[in-house]
Formats: structure tokens, sequence, C-alpha cells
């Protein structure tokens, strides 16, 4: 029997979690009660567990026979800040808290393999990584700080996200560049307020951060290479507080994305010229603060064959893409990816609403194929 079958025996165990998780969701770095029902779950099963790795994580080790191989598993816990419209009887029980990305399914995905495993025979070492605070908050990087692979050493590590609008029981990845590096920057313009009717004694930063905006445009347009991939997007533009006068400052607000390390620097690096110089012709100053939320998401070839085999050995070849396009979304599963090589692959969640959205819900249909795509991996890996 295959490791699909035996998950989907006890998918209604898996459904029931995940449900109770959808409707109580934690912010990053808040997710105590997720990290409860993780370690519990784990530990009836006779694994191993340590709590409050980089503040909320979980990590559960299961080790068989004698060897030296050793293998990390990674599931994101923690929900979005949004309100969740939808009519589920197990929506959101939490004002303004919502799982609409799915770490709902995916903790529950790995708690499923970490079942199935407890039982199978393999010969190694697994790690089951159960991450706060992916969105945006820092969690790879708090469990990284907190010594996760000196603790719990891997020697190739793996993750997935569930993908709306790609059929159940179908998997896409690709080698190299996966997901982009992504930065958020806040520019503070500052200016000499006025009354509204008398600008020519003022420094209008609001004048200002107009140009800023519009100059910011020619990074991507006039110095990152048309061979690279790069985003800017300015998203907030804040300044003044009443229609008659004209503030003392104005802060511009926005992200930027790109597929390497070096073009991130160097959108960096324009970004503070031209805010600093368009400021400077208007007779105003300009502070940048540009912070890296996700380094570049870099399949390593090797695990991503690794894991793309363990698929099609578990759904067929033709239901495997191994050459997904790159997305200019982010996941800071990269960070430890940069410190042990490994792969991140999506996950068919059929016809649902996309990530993100208040309508979207995880497909509980795509639970036991994950969690099976994960335990195949290992048997695969740590075969006798």
């Amino acid at each position: 029997m295959s490791a699909l079958d035996t998950i989907r025996s006890f998918e209604d165990e898996l459904t029931t979690i995940r449900r109770d998780l959808h409707a109580h969701p934690e912010l990053g770095l808040e997710e105590h009660r997720t990290a409860e029902i993780v370690a519990s779950r784990l530990a009836s099963w006779g694994i191993e567990v340590h709590r409050g790795v980089g503040v909320t994580g979980v990590v559960g080790v299961l080790k068989k026979g004698s060897g030296k191989t050793r293998i990390g598993l990674r599931a994101d816990m923690d929900c979005l800040p949004m309100e969740e419209r939808t009519n589920l009887e197990y929506r959101s029980q939490s004002p303004g808290k919502m799982h609409a990305c799915g770490h709902d399914g995916h903790t529950t995905m790995l708690l499923g393999a970490a079942k199935y495993l407890a039982d199978a025979t393999f010969d190694g070492t697994v790690h089951f990584i159960f991450q706060p605070g992916e969105e945006g908050i820092g969690g790879a990087l708090a469990m990284l700080k907190d010594g996760l692979f000196e603790r719990f050493p891997c020697d190739a590590i793996y993750a997935m996200h569930n993908r709306p609008g790609m059929k159940i029981g179908s998997f896409a990845i690709s080698k190299g560049p996966s997901a982009a590096g992504g930065a958020f920057f806040d520019i503070k313009v500052s200016g000499k307020g006025s009354h509204g009717a008398r600008p020519e004694v003022s420094v209008d930063p609001v004048l200002v951060a107009s140009h800023i905006v519009t100059t910011l445009q020619s990074i991507v347009a006039r110095n990152v290479a048309p061979s690279d991939t790069a985003v800017l997007s300015v998203t907030r533009i804040i300044g003044g507080d009443a229609y008659n006068v004209i503030p003392e400052t104005a802060t511009i607000a926005g992200t930027a994305r790109a597929f390497s390390s070096d073009v991130m620097t160097l959108i960096e690096a324009n970004m503070t010229r031209i805010a600093t110089g368009v400021a400077e012709g208007f007779g105003a100053t300009a502070e940048v603060d540009f912070r890296v939320i996700f380094a570049p998401l870099i399949n390593d070839a090797e695990q991503t064959d690794a894991i793309a085999d363990a698929a099609a050995a578990l759904v067929g070849e033709a239901n495997v893409d191994r050459a997904k396009p790159p997305g200019m979304g982010s996941e800071d599963f990269s960070f430890m990816m940069e410190k042990v090589p490994g792969a991140y692959i999506q996950v068919g969640n059929g016809d649902s609403a996309t990530l993100h959205n208040p309508a979207y819900n995880f497909n509980d249909a795509c639970t036991p194929y994950g969690a099976a795509l994960l335990a195949t991996l290992v048997e695969r890996k740590l075969a006798p």
C-alpha cells in the first residue's frame, strides 16, 4: 500500500485538525495554540518534540536505524491580518485574522507526513520544522537565530505551498530561481510646512514625494539589466491632515522584488540616490529605510530532482510540471535554503479563490497528496 493510500485512511483526522486550525488563526510569532496542537500531536505519535524554537516554532525529531542522513521538512503556521469573507462552518473565530494563504493546510500536511513516518521504515533522521511568522514577520530568521541547523542539522530541506488553480493531485517546480526576494521600503520626505494659500514660503514635501515616486520607476527601466527581472511598486503615500495646510513631512512606502540579491542591492542604492537627489533639488531632505524581508528562493538542482521524482512516483510524471515559471511572490523559507540545499514545490489546490483573498479556503482534498509526497520523499531518500 502506498503512502497516499495509508494517509487516506486517516484523512478525516487530518481534516478535523486543519479545520480547527482554520477556525483559530494566529498571527506570526503568536502561534501559541497552533504550536501546542502540533507539539501534542507529534508527541502522541512517539516523536521527540522541541518547543519554542524561534519564539513559537516547533521541531519534531524522528530517528530510525543507524543512517547518518538528516532531512528537514518545513511547514509554516501563521495567518494573515485580514477579515475572512466566507460562510464556512469552520470560518475564523478571531476578528481580523484569517488563514488566507493555506498555512493551516501546510501544517496539517506535515503532521500527516509525521504520523505516517512514525510507523514507517527508513534509515536516518527526519526533522519536522513547524515555522512561525512566514508572512513578513521574520519567522525563518528567528528559528535560524535560535540555532535551528546547529541544533537540528539537515543535509537537505524541503517545503511546499498550495497553488489555487492547479488541479488536485498535481505538482509544479523548477530548478534555480523559484520565488523573488522581497524588500519593504519607507522614504520620509521632510520639507517646510505653511498655509495652503502661501506655498511660496513652504518646501512642499507632498510635491517632492510625487516627483520621487515618478522617478523611482526609472530604476527598473534604466538601472536593472533587461536580462534580470525586478518589480518596484510604490503602494502608499501619506502626507498632511488638512485641506489648507502644507505639511512638514510626507512618507512613501512600497515593495521591491528581484531574483538576485545583487539586483536588490542595486535597487536600494539607486532608490537612495534618487530620493535624496530629488529632495535636495527642491530644498527638502529624504531618508530611505530599505529592509530585505525575503531572500530570493533558489531551488537546488539535486534536491529539485529528488522531490520531483518522488512526486512522479506518487502521481505519475504527467502530473508533475518540472518547468514552472518563477513567480514574483516571496517566501522566507529562502533564508533556510541559503544555509542548507533544498527545494520548494507547489501542490495543486484545485478551483479555489486566490491566495490572500478573503474568500480563500485551503482544499482538504489536497492534504493527502502533500502529506504523501513528503512521506514518499523521506522513504526514497532514507531507504534502508
